[in-house]
């Protein structure tokens, strides 16, 4: 299919054959594996097809990223009901390999059947390059956390859909009934504008796939996607690493990573009280967090936003945070 051609100098055989093959320099392969399900994951009336295609590589391949290496191929597994449109499908495959493309990889080859509802079953493989995996139970006291990417962004575009508080749809999208456009973006076209820039995260999240290998060439001693909510995901780094992690919001607020009008907007327009908590428990911005030592350079693309030390659990501020808050497949 020509929206799914090779980008990447990895794959050396494609989507054509019985199996694809990826050279693989390192002799070693970074492999992760997700499943998307219509409903659960994402909603044809809230996201383009284009959207859900780049969404779906864009979670896998963060995971990737998050081990240090680079993402080279996906493999995708779909089933679509049988009165799918032909079109919804080829964009939903555009989105896959234009996300893909930005990371420098392929989608490899993969599977189609027919189900009652649309799901994607994604593979993603990565190439270390020499270099030793990052992994989440690394972590030392005495180093610093820091994140690269954005935080609570999703979380907050999500609960504008939610209430239906939303600007206008992407193109190949219909109006649902059930978005509208609240007062606050009827008054100001930058309220407007920063709104939208919320939902449009959480519709196609960017995660910073180069962060990762530059993280592990920094010395990064542990590190993971962020998909599920800031402290949920740090607790599975500070329960692996046997670690106290404290985050500092006032560092965490002032960083690039917090879009921090925006989310005050959509706090407003959802009446809410509390703008920070889209940051600390709202997940899919697909953010990476490291740990690294004491003292380590770091370039613009990480920002510091707390501290490793003797002890368990996740603290914010100096307050254990025992309800994180974040995505749970289980929960209603």
């Amino acid at each position: 299919m020509r929206a799914l051609m090779p980008a990447s100098a990895q794959l050396i055989v494609g989507i054509g054959d019985d199996a694809a093959v990826i050279s693989a320099p390192d002799a070693r392969v970074v492999a992760s594996t997700d499943l998307l399900v219509e409903g659960r994951h994402f909603r044809r009336d809230w996201s383009s097809p284009l959207d859900i295609g780049g969404k779906a590589a864009a979670q896998n391949l963060a995971d990737v990223a998050a081990m240090g290496a680079v993402p080279t191929a996906l493999l995708v597994g779909l089933a679509v009901p049988g009165d799918l449109a032909v079109e919804w499908a080829r964009d939903l495959a555009r989105g896959l390999a234009a996300e893909c493309a930005r990371a420098g990889a392929s989608v490899a080859g993969g599977d189609v059947t027919r189900a009652e509802v649309i799901m994607l079953g994604i593979t993603v493989l990565g190439d270390l390059a020499g270099r030793e995996p990052v992994r989440r139970s690394g972590a030392q006291p005495g180093d610093e956390l820091a994140v690269a990417g954005v935080l609570g962004s999703s979380g907050a575009g999500l609960a504008l859909l939610k209430a239906g508080l939303a600007a206008d749809p992407p193109p190949g999208l219909a109006q649902s009934p059930a978005v509208t456009q609240s007062p606050a973006v009827a008054q100001s076209p930058a309220v407007a504008q920063e709104l939208a820039e919320l939902v449009a995260a959480h519709r196609r999240p960017q995660p910073p796939y180069d962060a990762g290998p530059q993280a592990a060439l920094l010395g990064a001693t542990s590190m993971i996607d962020i998909s599920d909510g800031l402290v949920q995901d740090l607790g599975h780094v500070a329960g692996a690493s046997g670690v106290r992690i404290d985050v500092r919001t006032p560092w965490l607020a002032a960083g690039p990573a917090v879009r921090a009008d925006a989310l005050r907007a959509a706090a407003e327009a959802l009446a809410r009280p509390d703008w920070l908590a889209w940051v600390l428990s709202g997940g899919e911005d697909h953010a990476l967090a490291a740990t690294f030592p004491a003292g380590t350079s770091l370039p613009a693309s990480w920002h510091v936003i707390g501290t490793v030390s003797a002890g368990c659990g996740v603290y914010i501020d100096g307050y254990i945070r025992d309800d994180s808050g974040g995505w749970d497949h289980f929960r209603d």
